[in-house]
């Protein structure tokens, strides 16, 4: 088992999953994706990049080139190890923000991005 992780996904907050996922299908030519949950549909890439879509509610798009709702995303890293990974990550300058859900843990990177370690 390794401690270094390695990118599983991409995952964009939106209102509606299954839409964007299906906008970003069409706009990539991929394959329409399957949806079996109305919070959060994943997008595959034949070439191995999976981005994913959830449901916030209340959801405020960003602006651009604005500050008032920021651009925001955060990364679900896949790993083997979670417990390896995790003391790696906060060796890194990494902040453990929730560590309640059993098979992953959310993060915040050094300039405060959150990011996900996931053992799924």
């Amino acid at each position: 088992m390794s401690a270094v992780p390695k990118l599983g996904a991409i995952v964009l907050d939106c209102p509606d999953p299954a839409g964007l996922a299906r906008f970003y299908a069409r706009l990539l030519d991929l394959p329409e994706p399957e949806v079996n949950d109305d919070d959060w549909v994943d997008l595959s890439d034949p070439g191995g990049v999976r981005v994913s879509f959830q449901r916030v509610e209340s959801y405020r798009p960003p602006e651009w080139p604005g500050q008032d709702a920021p651009q925001q995303l955060h990364l679900d890293l896949d790993v083997t190890d979670l417990d390896a990974a995790h003391r790696r990550a906060l060796s890194l300058g990494a902040k453990l923000l929730d560590d309640a859900p059993e098979h992953f843990r959310v993060y915040a990177d050094p300039a405060g991005h959150p990011f996900c370690l996931c053992a799924c």
